[in-house]
């Protein structure tokens, strides 16, 4: 199986847009591939059950199918960092738990899992532990969107050098423009090309038409599709 943890530079960055992408690459190349939300805040009642936005979303890009519980296992109804949700819900989500929900995703059959992260890359899940924790005992290939905004070279590069001082393998990047009118949007785009010590992979432009990837050819050796 070919699995990936996408994260993002901040909240908002993209995550969620970018993962239904890529399962929607894979879907164009007859992968089997799902996603898996593990922890998601700011959900609403539905179906007699707390469900997420995001996750729904990952669901109807993916190709294999799967109940919700099992692709959001950790749902919270406040909008806040997820770690105080649950500690206001008497609930602690550890790095165990995490590994037993993905045990749960692994045995849906798919080629492909891709497992989108909350909030930004130092994400706290409970006094203790941190979901990169929990990356890092999977031992996943992390892919990083940077939101291209004010301020996102210095969130990707503080990213990138906690990736690689946890020995975490960060096998990319993808640029996701979620400000239309950034100025020097391409200069911000080039420092980062300059800069960060992995390679782009995508890139997503802001639009308002059928969202759509610009591909590079590292992206598709990384998920084992042949360009």
């Amino acid at each position: 199986m070919n699995q990936f943890f996408i994260t993002g530079t901040d909240t908002d960055a993209g995550k969620t847009h970018v993962t239904s992408l890529l399962l929607k690459l894979l879907a164009q190349h007859k992968k089997r591939a799902i996603g898996f939300k593990p922890i998601a805040s700011g959900c609403e009642m539905a179906f007699e059950q707390l469900v997420n936005a995001d996750a729904l979303m990952l669901m109807e890009s993916a190709t294999v199918s799967a109940k919700y519980d099992i692709i959001n296992p950790f749902a919270f109804a406040p909008p806040i960092a997820p770690h105080i949700a649950a500690e206001q819900a008497g609930i602690n989500i550890t790095v165990e738990k995490l590994s037993a929900a993905y045990q749960h995703v692994k045995q849906q059959g798919a080629d492909y899992l891709l497992t989108e992260g909350a909030g930004g890359w130092a994400l706290p899940i409970n006094n203790n532990e941190y979901l990169y924790d929990w990356v890092k005992a999977e031992q996943l290939p992390v892919i990083l969107v940077v939101g291209m905004k004010l301020g996102c070279i210095n969130h990707a590069l503080l990213s990138a050098a906690h990736m690689q001082s946890l020995g975490i393998n960060c096998v990319g990047w993808i640029a996701n423009q979620v400000d239309a009118t950034m100025d020097e949007y391409q200069a911000n785009l080039d420092s980062l090309k300059t800069r960060l010590p992995f390679p782009l992979l995508a890139i997503s432009p802001y639009t308002e038409q059928t969202p759509k990837l610009q591909i590079y050819k590292t992206l598709l050796e990384k998920l084992s599709i042949n360009p």
